[in-house]
């Protein structure tokens, strides 16, 4: 009697339909234009790890403050205790009444959702996986290194301390990225006075440390979702830098972990969005806090955008070391971080996908 074995069962080589993924340099937006039903298996993310995803707080959300006296001498103190106290309970918050106009926002978050609605064939050319200069488009900047891939495409450019080359800045944004940086950095500097001078420091001191002089830019889309209890857009971490400025537009997803709940972010036409970042969390020693956040999946029609300026450190030579700053160190707040490279910051950020607080884990004392 012949014995008919059965066919091995398919094995499911993640790696190949990762690569395959980028390979096809159509990003999610390509994936969801198609029309699928079905998200594929690289994008299906452990049920224990979502089934939180709609279980929000009925929190009222992160603090609103308006920074429109914020140079008068009458008002400033009370300003900078909201943003001290922000920066130490939620580690988000949002400005009303800043100094960017409205136009600067609608323009640039345009713009951006116009590179992204191009023909593939158009932005490929852009499609890079990993870059520090110029102007690089991809989906899911550590899509080989995470264990699954999250439900977004972006763009993103380095802008200081080295500019670009404007030649090297897509046409289809390049005037309204450059005029954003340009109101993004002046925003920057007012919310690093404001945070230096919570610490009790003087208002410069943030900036002279060089801690606002590199700038990331990110133009973050969240299409469509045909399966978004799924998979996510983006997973929860904490941002590794100084400090982050977001202007979402009015389609919800973003979620911030507070007290051990997370609290759905309605973002309010024309406000902006503060977020504090590891590496302020470790010179602020411990003052001021990063916290969990996370992106939901789009299940809306409308695509999601996220417009990111990122500051980070600059101006960091191999052989300085940072750490809490000395001004915040006593004998009744010792320090509770130690002191670190940036070959160690570097690779820490360089080596894994997103996670939430490693560096601050590896360096707490």
């Amino acid at each position: 009697m012949e014995v008919v074995m059965a066919s091995p069962p398919s094995v499911y080589d993640r790696l190949q339909e990762v690569k395959e993924f980028d390979d096809a340099k159509i990003g999610v937006k390509g994936l969801s234009d198609s029309g699928i039903a079905t998200i594929p298996r690289i994008f299906i993310h452990p049920q224990e790890k979502i089934s939180d995803i709609k279980s929000t707080s009925t929190s009222s959300g992160i603090p609103i403050i308006d920074l429109s006296n914020v140079n008068s001498s009458d008002h400033r103190p009370t300003i900078v205790k909201q943003v001290r106290e922000a920066a130490n309970s939620w580690g988000f918050f949002q400005l009303i009444n800043h100094c960017i106009p409205l136009s600067v926002l609608d323009e640039i978050t345009a713009a951006i959702k116009a590179f992204h609605e191009q023909p593939q064939e158009l932005k490929a050319k852009y499609y890079v996986r990993q870059g520090q200069s110029g102007a690089t488009y991809s989906s899911n900047f550590d899509l080989f290194k995470s264990k699954v891939a999250t439900w977004h495409d972006y763009v993103s450019v380095w802008m200081s301390p080295q500019a670009p080359r404007i030649d090297q800045i897509p046409s289809i944004y390049r005037n309204e990225l450059v005029e954003w940086d340009k109101n993004a950095a002046e925003l920057g500097n007012i919310v690093g006075e404001l945070l230096a001078e919570g610490l009790g420091l003087d208002s410069r001191k943030l900036k002279e440390s060089s801690l606002l002089e590199t700038r990331i830019f990110g133009g973050m889309f969240y299409p469509y979702c045909p399966q978004p209890d799924l998979t996510v857009g983006l997973s929860d971490h904490t941002d590794p830098g100084v400090m982050t400025i977001l202007l979402p537009n009015q389609v919800p997803g973003l979620q911030v972990k507070h007290e051990e709940e997370w609290v759905d972010v309605k973002p309010l036409p024309g406000a902006l969005i503060i977020n504090i970042g590891d590496f302020l969390q470790i010179v602020s020693n411990g003052e001021y806090k990063s916290v969990q956040h996370r992106v939901k999946a789009n299940s809306r029609k409308e695509a999601r955008i996220s417009i990111v300026h990122w500051f980070d450190v600059g101006n960091w030579d191999e052989s300085n070391r940072y750490g809490p700053l000395q001004e915040l160190i006593s004998p009744e707040k010792p320090a509770q971080y130690r002191t670190f490279s940036k070959q160690e910051y570097v690779e820490n950020f360089y080596s894994k996908g997103l996670d939430s607080k490693s560096l601050i884990e590896k360096l707490k004392l």
